[in-house]
């Protein structure tokens, strides 16, 4: 299959970009370099340096493509809550663009990164496709804006097919391909550096949540799974498909956990502090993967937190500046 990967110079869809090529696809990165990488882009995948709001460059970069993996965009909730115009401007009007280039390019299949920040705080747990979703920081409500434009979408082409996967924590890394960020705001990272000397200390933002230990608790996806997950539905989408996917390990961790699990990992006891709670951050977010897990066989295999640990820590000593 021809595959246009926007986001591709970035984490999760570097990764995304060496799955689909080892799979055998054809793969076509669209990417502005803002936040992403050249050197995290495969050598076998065409770039295309381009913003996602330049609709006729995302056309021309269409062409001859049968489907869409679209993860170029701002993911930062703290930015999003300080710069909220941003991300409507990146987010949404990145994705109509995007929408109205495949219109005219006569692409009928995309596959969205959204988020569980779409669910706000949810009303139970573990959160199912089905719960309501009431997003508390721009960035959530950005993603789900999207997602409402696709079902839009979708009711006016009858042959428009498209699922949307909403991510939980995402974090490890894979074939010689890492995370880096700048500023870093993930956990998993963080901590890491702390561990190699990068960083002097890592906060522990709220302390007084509703959870065992205090700290927010979190469902971390190893980014191996994830890019797997979107492997299958991509196979998996036919014509008028609106397809729905919660795409997490169905177990929760809190953020005292993760250091411990880190110090364990790596043999280095850094120094954590405890913070203020910050905007926008729900107290937990676990799902229930149960959805696809029925509907296409997918299961996690590699996200055990010692296992993202590990392999995030190796990318972290092999590279300890990042990209850079």
């Amino acid at each position: 299959m021809k595959v246009l990967v926007t986001g591709g110079a970035g984490y999760i869809g570097s990764h995304a970009v060496r799955a689909l090529l080892d799979a055998g696809h054809d793969v076509r990165v669209l990417d502005n370099l803002s936040t992403g990488h050249r050197v995290a882009v495969d050598p076998r995948a065409e770039l295309v340096v381009a913003d996602l709001r330049e609709t006729d460059a995302v056309t021309e970069a269409l062409f001859d493509r049968d489907a869409v993996l679209h993860f170029a965009a701002r993911s930062l909730v703290a930015e999003s809550c300080e710069r909220p115009l941003l991300y409507w401007d990146n987010n949404v009007g990145g994705s109509v663009s995007l929408l109205t280039a495949m219109e005219r390019a006569g692409v009928e299949r995309i596959l969205f990164s959204s988020t569980a920040a779409t669910y706000g705080v949810p009303a139970v747990s573990p959160i199912t496709e089905d719960t309501p979703q009431r997003p508390i920081n721009p960035y959530g409500a950005s993603k789900l804006a999207v997602e409402a434009a696709l079902h839009d979408v979708s009711g006016s082409r009858p042959a428009f097919a498209f699922a949307i996967l909403r991510y939980f924590n995402v974090a490890g890394c894979a074939w010689g391909l890492g995370e880096d960020h700048d500023p870093e705001t993930h956990l998993v990272p963080i901590v890491l550096q702390c561990a190699s000397g990068r960083r002097p200390r890592v906060a522990v933002f709220g302390t007084d949540y509703a959870t065992p230990d205090g700290s927010c608790v979190r469902d971390y996806v190893h980014v191996r799974d994830l890019v797997d997950a979107h492997l299958v539905v991509l196979e998996a989408l036919q014509p008028g498909d609106r397809r729905i996917y919660n795409i997490g390990s169905g177990r929760g961790w809190s953020v005292r956990e993760v250091m411990a699990a880190a110090k364990t990992a790596t043999g280095v006891d850094f120094e954590v502090v405890e913070g203020d709670r910050r905007p926008g951050d729900p107290a937990s977010l676990v799902t229930d993967p149960s959805r696809i897990a029925s509907e296409l066989g997918w299961r996690t295999r590699h996200s055990d937190l010692g296992e993202i640990l590990t392999s995030h820590w190796s990318w972290t000593l092999e590279h300890p500046t990042g990209w850079r």
